[in-house]
């Protein structure tokens, strides 16, 4: 709960004190003077005393009556405070500051003052600012109650400071005149919480009521009912704790007790009685309590020497440290108690046949007759200790032979034969051992045998199986075993196999393992198999040198920069043909007017191919490579004949050109008929004639240029 105001705690003080008094009344003393006084009149002293003097120190009682006393001291102190707390807030309305002389700063009254003054500037700054006067801050009753009143009336108010048009000069002795002579919350519609049943704010116009915390509104606006937190989740109580609603608040209190000895604090932790000092113990006048975790010892005033024990009785009992079982005396002596104390003597054995005193003499150990260097049962024989005598035996691995009367050895593998070993048995005197077959090592019965991974060993130069009894090399692909040694794994040349020529379509190189395919330094790239080389498209992709007249053609391993011109009475085609591994440029007939010759002229067209070849490696039959395709049907209706001719360039007969029918269309065939070995460069020139009656109405005229590469790819 929040601190009530002093207007708020005055009655309740006095009526606490009159319930007090009327108790006590049998018991007070006389007062002074013979008359009775009642504690309205004690507090009413105690009042006037705090006005006139300001201070509460060597103030005068009245009665030699405690309850009296202290009416009079509390109710001086209250009025103290409260003039000081109307002094601050009339400094917070008038000055808008907050500051005391330094001698009343250390006070307990300078706090009321700066406390009341502070809630007030808060209230101003929150009307200034145009926020509500109803403050959600957690600054206590007294001082939100000064803070909505100053907030709500600001300097205007009637009851903490006086009227505008008084002068300036005389406002601060009015006021004080009225914060001494009436209280500042008379007029206070809230007063006493109004009609509200907890708190009350006074809005000019009417009343707004509102709950402490750990309560809630009611519907009817004025009743505040207990919030209850156990049941809305509010709390926080942790595992193990259970959540108890209290009015307006709830606590947490363990599931479990906390047992003997111990109580339940406020915070549901568990605390340690102490029975010495709340005099719960039962120890006797001749025992000190002294307390412990969760009970309390008594321990006897009278305190025994050493070597003895106090009983619950306080009486001093001799300890029997013979009994101990940390043995006070050493080995060899014998503890006799006495009176607070114990003696040790010294034990002195007589030793028997086979026994003797040890080092310090106090008790018998047997004599081992067989650690004598003397070897008392002889060569052959183990000698077996006993107490107090010994024994002789032959050794494990041999037997006693009665003839010779000697230990003799046992042949275990001859004995026993095929059921110690697995493999083999070697006999060793007294005993033997077992031995495996090559491949084989011994289990760790060492009588078995298990096969050796000889692999572990890594004897091969890559790859190795183990197999039972022995072990298998291989070698990785690219690789064979050696046929010398078994072992070791020798490089495959794949380009030197019969079909390495093959392999690669320029040349293979042999690599450890493994090959490699390679091409020829320019003009070619490896294909994606990473076995074929490809033609770079220098033209395409721009790689070329040719000049701005000239024509990139691309061959097989390189490129061509040509510059070819259409002859006179001719011009160039708009479009560029590229048909399979050709490239054409066509030149189209253009006569200028009344030029009679060039319209009689029968060539219509002259065009420039050009074609790359490989060398074919195996030349067996003719290679077609090129298709002249006539623009006439095969069969016209006017009889006219096409004839194909090569009239230039054909070296060594090389090529030949057969008419075909294809599709219903007349098509010239050129085709290599002879083997070509590159590097090699030759231009064809191709005629079409269409021949009408024996005359020659029309002629095509194809130029090719034939590259023929020096690879076969």
């Amino acid at each position: 709960m929040e601190p009530l105001g002093w207007a708020r705690l005055l009655p309740l003080l006095r009526l606490l004190l009159l319930l007090r008094l009327l108790l006590a009344a049998a018991a007070a003393p006389p007062l002074l003077g013979g008359q009775e006084l009642t504690i309205e009149e004690c507090c009413e002293s105690g009042n006037e005393w705090a006005t006139k003097n300001r201070r509460c120190s060597s103030l005068p009682f009245l009665s030699e009556s405690r309850e009296c006393s202290i009416a009079q001291e509390q109710c001086c102190r209250s009025k103290l405070n409260e003039e000081y707390c109307l002094e601050g807030i009339s400094a917070a309305n008038l000055h808008g500051e907050c500051d005391l002389e330094e001698e009343k700063n250390s006070t307990c009254e300078a706090e009321s003052f700066k406390k009341c003054c502070f809630c007030c500037l808060l209230g101003k700054s929150a009307q200034l600012e145009g926020k509500s006067c109803d403050s959600n801050l957690k600054i206590g009753q007294q001082c939100r109650n000064i803070f909505s009143d100053c907030c709500a009336k600001g300097q205007g108010s009637t009851d903490m400071s006086v009227s505008d048009d008084v002068p300036k000069k005389n406002q601060v002795d009015i006021s004080k005149e009225e914060v001494d002579q009436e209280d500042p919350y008379l007029h206070d519609g809230c007063r006493g919480a109004g009609p509200c049943s907890q708190q009350c704010r006074d809005t000019g116009a009417s009343f707004i009521c509102s709950c402490f915390v750990g309560y809630q509104l009611q519907s009817d606006g004025v009743t505040c009912d207990d919030v209850n937190e156990c049941i809305t989740g509010a709390h926080n109580c942790g595992i193990g704790q259970t959540c108890i609603n209290t009015l307006g608040s709830f606590r947490c209190q363990r599931d479990t007790s906390c047992g003997t000895g111990y109580e339940l604090t406020d915070e549901s932790l568990c605390k340690d009685i102490d029975e010495c000092e709340t005099g719960t113990h039962n120890c006797p006048p001749d025992f000190i309590c002294q307390n412990t975790p969760g009970s309390f010892r008594c321990r006897p005033k009278l305190q025994c020497m050493n070597g003895f024990i106090q009983d619950a009785l306080g009486n001093c009992i001799d300890i029997n440290e013979c009994l101990s079982t940390n043995m006070p005396c050493p080995v060899g002596q014998i503890c006799i108690n006495t009176d607070g104390s114990y003696t040790c003597q010294r034990i002195t054995p007589n030793c028997g046949r086979g026994y003797h005193l040890n080092e310090d003499g106090m008790r018998c150990v047997d004599i081992d007759e067989c650690s004598s260097s003397s070897q008392p049962c002889g060569e052959g024989h183990v000698c077996i200790n006993a107490p107090g005598s010994y024994r002789c035996d032959c050794k494990s691995g041999y037997s006693f032979d009665a003839i010779s009367r000697t230990c003799v050895d046992i042949n275990e593998c001859r004995r026993y034969p095929g059921r110690l070993c697995a493999h083999k048995c070697e006999n060793t005197p007294g005993s033997y051992y077992c031995t495996c077959t090559m491949g084989f090592k011994l289990s760790i019965d060492s009588r078995s045998c298990e096969d050796l991974n000889e692999c572990e060993s890594n004897p091969c130069s890559q790859e190795c199986a183990n197999v039972y009894g022995s072990y298998q090399c291989y070698c990785r692909r690219g690789y064979q075993l050696s046929d010398i040694d078994g072992i070791t794994c020798e490089d495959i040349d794949e380009c030197a196999l019969p079909t390495g020529g093959h392999i690669c379509s320029y040349r293979c190189v042999n690599v450890p393992g493994s090959f490699q395919c390679t091409c020829p330094s320019t003009g070619y790239r490896l294909a994606p198999n990473a076995r074929n080389c490809q033609d770079i498209d220098e033209c395409a992709a721009e790689t070329h040198n040719c000049s701005f007249n000239e024509t990139c053609f691309n061959i097989q391993g390189g490129f061509r920069c040509l510059s070819l011109q259409c002859p006179e009475n001719y011009r160039k085609s708009g479009d560029t043909y590229r048909l399979e591994k050709t490239d054409t440029i066509r030149c189209i007939k253009s006569c200028r007017p009344n030029d009679v010759n060039c319209v009689l002229d029968p060539v219509h067209t002259i065009s420039h191919t050009v074609i790359s070849l490989p060398t074919f490696r195996e030349f067996t039959r003719p290679e077609e490579i090129i298709f002249l395709r006539a623009i006439t049907p095969a069969y016209p209706a006017n009889q006219a004949d096409i004839i194909f001719d090569i009239t230039e360039g054909n070296l060594r007969d090389s090529f030949d050109i057969i008419k075909r029918y294809m599709d219903g269309m007349t098509v010239g065939v050129v085709r290599q008929v002879k083997p070509i070995v590159g590097p090699f460069h030759a231009i064809l020139k191709l005629e079409m004639n269409y021949v009408m009656g024996g005359v020659v109405s029309h002629r095509n005229i194809v130029n090719v240029h034939i590259f023929v590469s020096e690879y076969w790819f």
